[in-house]
């Protein structure tokens, strides 16, 4: 996870603190989308030039961790 948070900033002022790539305005949960509705990992940096394979696993190790959070809070 800590490698994730490198690439990732939570900014009140940014997309109204949506956890995002940092440096963009491009959040975690866009790259979500864009995977769900099947674009590949290829696709998304031919659309986004400023994206990276490391933002894109990023951003997945951010929403996988903040669910596990979530099932603890839940239990």
């Amino acid at each position: 996870m800590k490698e994730a948070l490198e690439f990732i900033s939570i900014d009140p002022e940014i997309r109204f603190g949506k956890p995002c790539i940092k440096g963009t305005r491009i959040s975690v949960a866009d790259i979500l989308g864009w995977l769900a509705a099947g674009m590949t990992h290829e696709e998304i940096k031919t659309d986004f030039p400023s994206m990276k394979e490391e933002h894109i696993i990023a951003a997945l190790t951010f929403a996988a961790n903040r669910e596990a959070m979530l099932k603890l809070i839940a239990a």
